[in-house]
């Protein structure tokens, strides 16, 4: 190549690396701008300057122990700097450390970035040691400071950096920089649309590719569609089967592809299935409270499901928060002398009892309330995408940065992933009923007083319910954590069988016997321990999925064989085909 022509070569390669930083500075400048409009008006959604300053004057008043932890991370630091010195870099205090961030070969093929990434892990490690050991901070001050300090923490891995990433650099060298352009049209795009994209979102459609089990909807009001799946058995159990699925989500959670949809398996089993699709939240919602869902939602489904079938009653299933209010429905059917009308319940990792509700507690201090308050108060609804953060925020390396990493950075293109897909497709919640959730059951634990709650106009009791109860949780469940969900056994007082799940909130529900995955644990005890480490003590492993011992629960609690119901062929009428119109709403 001529000295002419290498010149030119090099001129090109700095506009285009000029060109991409200055794509880079209006892209991030957009969106700040944009995070500041979307906490409407609030610099600090999340509360950190107050966390940050109890934090700081919690360290001051105890100099002697901030002491200490600067002495243990100098000590140790000063091993780091010694075997890498020595060349010896696995005698480190860090060496074995495993993290997923840096499993890539190239971190430790470079010394540098081997040194990199230990320093990292060692800092981080001293930092939330040293948070977790502060004094004077109260128990829910001290977990929202490990929760943000814990996001901050993260937030500065080096993994998330293109210059500080192994894996970026090359990537950038191979491509050229192309690598880096894409992202910052991914990036762009995601501004545009207003949250972050983590799955080809073309590649699927509600109706065509998941959610595509055959019904038809058989009944609507402003709160829902009720769904009746078409029977694939010649008869069916008499009892039928309504599925309550929780409002922060889509239903079809429980209807992905034909291999992983736990509708579809249920039909096969010979059961009526009945499904609830509830409406994304509007203006119209913004009168919608806790009443609102058990009478115009959970009472009226189940009357209408024994209209359509004649049945005198149905087994149910909640999930998540749903399953929350089916138990208060539980105990309004108890007050009220209507328990008949529901034969079983089945919980999906689900909780009544909020004391041990794990990280999402950090949530509902009166700051984070007013927040909420803030976000919704001229649109009478909480946008989905904040509550979907929130979550996100709970696995920010899983959900978050490794999202950044892969998209923005290395510039990769979108999987087709049905799951992530569905957890993309957020839903609206309305205000009122949101502010009511947070405060009265998450931190006030109102539900489990009797009489704490009540249901149009009649207090209620859990202790009152006797409904016969299959209670299911997760055991690396991050949402409801199993030792929540297990507080039910302490407040229901009718016959209960408690299942603990492999793999956390999504993963330990959908999970298909054909798929052979995960394991569960069971006790055939005639009662349940009172403590979920004596259950876990006593109880047997079983590989692969829960789903054949629930229905082997649910088989005697259902009734005689009758000939298959036909939706739209009963009292009601089909309105049109699942999965229906509700469903297809997009925010």
């Amino acid at each position: 190549m001529s000295e002419t022509a290498s010149s030119d070569a090099a001129i090109e390669q700095f506009q285009r690396w000029t060109h991409l930083m200055g794509r880079a500075q209006q892209a991030m400048l957009e969106f700040w701008t944009r995070q500041d409009g979307g906490s409407g008006g609030n610099p600090d959604p999340l509360g950190m300057f107050n966390t940050w300053t109890a934090m700081a004057n919690a360290a001051a008043a105890n100099p002697a122990k901030l002491f200490e932890a600067q002495t243990a991370l100098w000590q140790d630091s000063v091993k780091l700097w010694s075997a890498f010195l020595s060349g010896k870099p696995e005698e480190s205090p860090v060496a074995a450390a495993k993290d997923k961030r840096f499993a890539s070969p190239a971190w430790r093929e470079n010394p540098a970035f081997e040194f990199m990434r230990q320093s990292y892990l060692l800092s981080a490690q001293h930092v939330m040691e040293s948070v977790g050991a502060l004094e004077g901070l109260g128990e829910h001050d001290r977990a929202k400071a490990m929760f943000l300090t814990k996001q901050f923490v993260d937030a500065m891995s080096p993994s998330n950096f293109a210059l500080t990433n192994p894996d970026v650099l090359s990537a950038t060298v191979e491509t050229q920089g192309e690598n880096l352009m894409k992202g910052l049209e991914n990036l762009l795009q995601d501004l545009e649309n207003g949250r972050m994209r983590m799955v080809d979102e073309d590649a699927f459609e509600v109706g065509r590719n998941v959610a595509v089990t055959p019904g038809k909807v058989v009944f609507e009001n402003r709160m829902f569609q009720l769904i009746q799946y078409a029977p694939t058995t010649e008869t069916v159990f008499e009892t039928p089967l309504v599925i309550f699925p929780p409002w922060i989500n889509k239903f079809y959670i429980l209807d992905l592809t034909a291999e992983k949809s736990f509708i579809r398996w249920a039909v096969e089993q010979g059961l009526t299935v009945f499904v609830v699709s509830w409406a994304n939240p509007n203006e119209n919602h913004a009168d919608v409270v806790l009443d609102t869902y058990v009478t115009e939602g959970i009472l009226t489904a189940i009357d209408k499901v024994i209209e359509a079938t004649g049945a005198p009653s149905v087994n149910t299933i909640g999930y998540c928060v749903a399953g929350t209010t089916l138990a208060a429905t539980l105990a309004y059917l108890a007050a009220t002398k209507q328990a008949a009308k529901v034969n079983s319940v089945t919980f999906f990792t689900a909780q009544v009892d909020f004391s041990n509700a794990g990280e999402l507690n950090i949530f509902v201090d009166d700051e984070q309330l007013a927040n909420i308050e803030a976000l919704s108060k001229d649109k009478g609804y909480l946008d989905g995408r904040h509550m979907a953060t929130t979550f996100n925020l709970l696995r920010s390396n899983d959900l978050i940065w490794n999202y950044v990493v892969n998209n923005y950075m290395m510039g990769k293109d979108y999987l087709p992933f049905d799951l992530l897909y569905w957890n993309s497709d957020a839903t609206n919640v309305p205000c009122k009923w949101h502010q009511s959730y947070l405060r009265d059951l998450y931190r006030d634990n109102k539900l489990v007083q009797p009489g704490g709650v009540s249901i149009a106009g009649v207090p209620i009791d859990l202790t009152k319910v006797k409904t016969p109860a299959y209670i299911q949780a997760g055991k690396e469940d991050h949402i409801a954590p199993a030792k929540s969900v297990f507080e039910i056994t302490h407040h229901f007082k009718g016959p209960m069988r408690f299942v603990l799940a492999g793999s956390g909130h999504i993963a330990g529900v959908v999970n298909p016997p054909s798929q052979g995955k995960y394991q569960h644990w069971v006790s055939d005890a005639a009662t349940v321990p009172p403590t979920l480490d004596e259950f876990v003590a006593s109880a047997k492993e079983v590989k692969g999925s829960w789903w054949p011992d629930w229905i082997a629960w649910l088989a005697p609690r259902s009734g005689d064989k009758v000939p298959a119901r036909v939706p739209g062929k009963g009292k009601l009428k089909a309105i049109e085909d699942a999965p229906g119109r509700y469903v297809k709403v997009r925010i």
